[in-house]
């Protein structure tokens, strides 16, 4: 028998960063109960960690993640939609991630599908090996999304795309998705993990609070219309340029002085 442990596997680095890893291999790393509850725990005790500042979050095996176990909900076990089969809404590891004030990396080391696509749409910046691949199957296994793949997705890659992809379920392998702007790169699969590291520790070279505040302003910013964004973006800046004094220059200077000496 597994224990919630066995099913995520943590890595606390020292410089700041932690790494998650999805540890179903067996089952493609499948969202089953246990593992969405002790993904979406984690993350949050993570998020009060102040020694941990970036996640990033990959599977193990040959797989990232293929989405809600099917099997366990076909059994009457799993949840759909977020609801288990009591009525009681399960964990969600999605909004567990927006939680998170941190940049989240998704190392993408193999398929990512339907909630596991929507769990990779959570992160923040996605590296990808060339065995990584992304499927929307929710119209051909009846579920539909709730954790933001209808939406997202025609955001990144345009409309016209995210419908090709979802009203057909059909992969598009990793090139594919580093051409459409899905991912960020393409890395050899023997690089992912030292690559996802080093873009961590590239983050760790910035002011921790300038990095939370900066993830903030792009995502909320986002999701505004372009003149409501730029005034957020003003209303912001003014806001923290405010509290700027002689120790938070003295700070990035630090901070610089840092970057150059690891370059």
């Amino acid at each position: 028998m597994t224990t919630p442990q066995d099913l995520l596997l943590t890595e606390v680095h020292p410089a700041g960063y932690a790494v998650l890893t999805l540890n179903r291999p067996q089952a493609m790393n499948a969202l089953s109960r246990s593992l969405l509850t002790a993904l979406a725990d984690e993350i949050d005790r993570l998020a009060t960690d102040p020694g941990v500042r970036v996640l990033i979050l990959t599977g193990a095996g040959r797989a990232f993640c293929a989405g809600l176990d099917l099997k366990e909900i076909g059994a009457g076990e799993g949840s759909v939609g977020g609801l288990k089969p009591s009525g009681q809404r399960a964990k969600d590891p999605v909004q567990a991630l927006a939680r998170f004030d941190g940049p989240v990396i998704g190392a993408i080391n193999g398929a990512a599908v339907t909630g596991g696509f929507e769990l990779a749409l959570a992160c923040d910046i996605l590296l990808a090996s060339p065995e990584a691949r992304f499927a929307d199957t929710h119209a051909r296994v009846g579920i539909a999304p709730g954790w933001g793949l209808s939406q997202k997705l025609s955001r990144v890659i345009g409309p016209y795309r995210a419908r090709e992809v979802s009203f057909t379920g059909n992969w598009v392998p990793a090139e594919q998705a580093a051409a459409w702007g899905l991912v960020n790169r393409v890395v050899p699969a023997d690089d992912l993990l030292t690559q996802a590291r080093a873009l961590a520790q590239d983050m760790l070279g910035t002011l921790p609070a300038m990095l939370r505040r900066y993830k903030a302003i792009i995502n909320e910013g986002y999701a505004l219309p372009l003149g409501e964004a730029l005034a957020l973006e003003r209303q912001r800046a003014a806001a923290f340029n405010s509290e700027v004094d002689a120790g938070g220059v003295e700070q990035r200077r630090e901070a610089v002085r840092e970057r150059n000496r690891r370059s």
